[in-house]
């Protein structure tokens, strides 16, 4: 038999603790706490997703389904570095679907005093729900580095 110096056993018994305890943690936040995993919601060719459809220019931005329910179709793009639409407004305690795409390299799209922060690639649409139960203005930017113009990518989300 092997023996284990005390100590060890101690650092041993710790790690395991921990790793426990960091479980746990993880577990409270994605199930009581609302935490979303971002998800593909669904694919596009980026080379056409402006031509027709949910991310055509007339169909960019916000859309309500019923009320206190929307959707919102943003598309990301470099050269010009910006999101489209770069404003959008609701009122309190709506819930906004957020699909978000890109047309030509990765970008981020991170909502300010949200927990949206979803990872936008081209040919993929990302999806995430968000319900906004205070006035003011959310900031949105994007979270990933994209060229020579990523500090110009943001917008805002006004809740009135």
């Amino acid at each position: 038999m092997i023996h284990i110096h005390k100590y060890e056993k101690w650092w041993i018994g710790l790690t395991i603790l921990m790793l426990v305890a960091f479980a746990t943690l993880v577990g409270v936040a994605a199930f009581s706490k609302g935490f979303q995993v971002p998800e593909p919601w669904m694919r596009v060719d980026p080379n056409t997703v402006k031509d027709s459809g949910a991310f055509s220019d007339a169909n960019l931005g916000l859309h309500e389904l019923a009320p206190g329910k929307y959707e919102a179709y943003l598309l990301a793009q470099s050269s010009p570095w910006r999101f489209y639409p770069s404003e959008l407004s609701i009122p309190v305690g709506s819930t906004v679907t957020f699909y978000v795409t890109s047309v030509d390299v990765q970008h981020g799209f991170r909502i300010q005093d949200t927990n949206i922060n979803l990872q936008i690639l081209p040919g993929q649409v990302s999806k995430a729900t968000y319900t906004f139960e205070k006035a003011g203005e959310f900031p949105y930017v994007c979270g990933e580095y994209c060229g020579v113009g990523h500090q110009g990518m943001f917008g805002k989300i006004v809740v009135k």
